[in-house]
């Protein structure tokens, strides 16, 4: 997709004019045009280095499958649809299911189940439980690490039994004791409000329904992301948009009041810039030094068809067993319905576990299901992607981090937030989508 040259002006350094330039394509990158528009820009270039729109939500089509990078679900509610109403019709309505495969080998509730991991265990391991849980919350020192936040809210004990430790390690790439106390608190509140006396009274008495996290909502259409992400570009189009894919961005420089942005032949010049790329890729487009120690993790997606019984009826599954690399694996097949009369789904695996290797990944999964009955029948990899960039790992005082980068680009006039370009883990587009109006409405 080019520039829509009759769109721009040319000044006299020969380069595009434009009031505004958004970096990347993605659902913040989206949003922000769609903002800027409706705030009364009329020129207004969406830049991304990816081929396609849409950012990390990214689909692989293999015959006649079409497998997700990653596990995208939407709301019926979502403000992007406020933005862009043309996708609503879209997209496929589903009521997807949540479980996870438990150490004990049982596939179980999500994310915690009071039932399997704490009443089963009878009376004596019941009382180790909570007599961890009451020493937490007495003894524990202030929580410095998400290993602490999980500690106190469920104890030790059920911390190991439930899984929960040896997930939040496949989820990021290290350790629990590692991961920032911030990012805990702010992500992970599910551990508190799971660990509230209203939960446990609720799953306790049969007579009142526990809580679920099974509503129905929507996922991307069977063909793929390109036709629902078009559908939104085209109507930044007809407002004033232009987008530039699969762009070398070489330069970003500021003379004056203006920025440039070099694409080896071309140039683009505007008064304002917002970056929705990764902090580290716009810094360096910028010349500014760089802070290395921000952290993402590349995400391996594994893609399967199969024939037999898969051994769950859920939709997607989550690994909370102490082995296995892969974290979570979506059947798209349940949403989409068969192909070839076979099931199929993805699997992620945090790359950093198999050390980059789609072979280790594939042959790790295979043992762990088989060794807990899973997918009992013809299991056929049809393919597989990987994606760096995929989320931040918060280590190291990440956020701190990533504040004081993005301070350095805003010293310059660059407005940088979202997934990649505010280091924020923005689990939905729903998140993405009020949290890219909260900092343009701040400008």
């Amino acid at each position: 997709m080019l520039v829509d040259e009759a769109s721009t002006e040319t000044g006299t350094n020969g380069a595009s004019n434009f009031d505004v330039i958004v970096l990347g394509a993605g659902i913040s990158g989206l949003v922000s045009a769609s903002i800027l528009l409706q705030q009364g820009y009329k020129r207004v270039l969406v830049v991304d280095e990816y081929n396609h729109l849409g950012g990390n939500h990214i689909d692989c089509a293999l015959g006649d499958y079409t497998f997700d990078v990653g596990s995208f679900l939407f709301q019926y509610n979502s403000p992007l649809l406020n933005h862009f109403p043309e996708l609503l019709p879209l997209y496929v309505p589903v009521s997807p299911s949540f479980g996870r495969l438990n150490p004990q080998g049982l596939i179980t509730r999500y994310p915690i189940s009071v039932k399997d991991d704490v009443l089963s265990t009878g009376p004596i391991e019941v009382s180790r439980i909570l007599l961890s849980v009451v020493f937490a919350r007495l003894f524990r020192r202030q929580p410095r690490n998400a290993r602490d936040f999980a500690q106190y809210w469920i104890g030790d004990r059920l911390l190991k039994r439930s899984g929960l430790e040896h997930y939040i390690e496949r989820f990021h790439g290290v350790p629990a004791e590692r991961i920032d106390v911030s990012f805990a608190e702010k992500r992970m509140g599910w551990i508190k409000r799971n660990a509230s006396l209203d939960y446990l009274r609720r799953s306790l008495r049969p007579s009142l329904k526990a809580p679920t996290n099974q509503q129905q909502q929507l996922v991307r259409p069977r063909g793929g992301f390109a036709h629902l992400y078009r559908t939104a570009a085209q109507r930044l189009e007809n407002y004033g948009a232009s987008f530039l894919l699969g762009a070398g961005i070489q330069s970003l420089d500021k003379e004056g009041g203006t920025f440039h942005l070099g694409t080896g032949e071309q140039r683009f010049a505007a008064g304002r810039v917002v970056s929705t790329i990764p902090i580290e890729r716009c810094q360096a487009l910028c010349g500014i030094p760089r802070d290395s120690g921000l952290q993402t993790v590349t995400l391996l997606s594994l893609f399967f068809s199969f024939s037999g019984m898969r051994g769950f009826p859920q939709s997607i599954l989550y690994n909370f067993s102490h082995a296995g690399a892969w974290k979570r694996l979506t059947m798209h097949s349940d949403f989409y319905g068969r192909s070839q009369d076979r099931e199929f789904f993805s699997v992620e695996v945090n790359a950093d576990h198999v050390s980059g290797s789609v072979e280790a990944a594939e042959q790790d999964f295979r043992r762990h299901v088989s060794a807990n009955g899973l997918f009992v029948g013809d299991l056929t990899l049809e393919g597989s992607h990987t994606l760096p960039n995929a989320y931040p790992i918060y280590t190291n005082r990440a956020d701190e981090r990533a504040a004081e980068a993005i301070a350095a680009l805003n010293a310059l006039g660059i407005e940088s937030f979202g997934r990649q370009g505010g280091f924020n883990y923005q689990p939905t587009a729903q998140i993405s989508t009020l949290e890219a109006e909260a900092a343009l409405s701040r400008n």
